[in-house]
């Protein structure tokens, strides 16, 4: 298949409109099948290490589990505000939606059990690997209008042992789905002043 620069230039569209929702934003509308399938479908179409595509994902609309998850992020919460004592600006942002979003999803990554191409030096590669995953997601539900958000503000064991999940996992990301009011043109942290984004020339280097 070969593809046309108006195509390329749609996709860098879409990866600069993709933007980490809160709960502020979602609303309650729920998400067809089948644009959770194809958000889905784009997860384990990423490229994994070896083809091991050590990945699984856990959708949860579940409200018990939903709020046992919430407490987990509200206890972990507390150490990080403690962290962020002296910026005023933390106490004031809206950090996860978990009650508010549709679909909850627990992407974790499944150690093979034997040795896998490319990881014999670089273990963390299968990890990466499931990083991949979700940001095909990620795409894939911006493409559809759809709003994500990464939670990592979470005690990973509890969140394991919350899902009766095998504790020789390990959860990658939790992430919040669902529709929004409304998507923010820029970063919300850029807009709000956390930090100032970085230029293509402060990142790349030639040798």
């Amino acid at each position: 298949m070969i593809f046309k620069q108006n195509d390329a230039l749609k996709l860098l569209e879409i990866i600069k409109a993709r933007r980490d929702v809160r709960g502020n934003r979602f609303i309650p509308k729920a998400v067809e099948d089948e644009k959770l399938n194809l958000i889905l479908e784009a997860g384990i179409s990423a490229p994994s290490v070896g083809y091991s595509q050590p990945w699984k994902f856990i959708v949860i609309q579940d409200t018990k589990i939903k709020n046992n998850i919430l407490k987990n992020f509200e206890d972990e919460n507390k150490k990080a505000k403690e962290i962020f004592k002296d910026r005023d600006l933390y106490k004031k942002l809206k950090l996860e939606g978990i009650k508010e979003a549709p679909i909850n999803m627990a992407m974790l990554y499944e150690p093979q059990g034997e040795e896998v191409i490319g990881m014999t030096s670089m273990k963390q590669m299968g990890e990466y690997s499931v990083v991949c995953a979700i940001q095909n997601m990620w795409l894939m539900a911006r493409s559809l209008n759809i709003g994500l958000g990464w939670v990592s503000i979470l005690d990973e064991k509890k969140v394991l042992d919350q899902l009766e999940a095998p504790q020789s996992s390990n959860l990658i990301a939790y992430l919040c789905l669902g529709y929004v009011d409304k998507f923010y043109d820029e970063s919300e942290l850029k807009t709000l002043g956390w930090k100032d984004e970085k230029k293509l020339s402060d990142c790349v280097v030639f040798k």
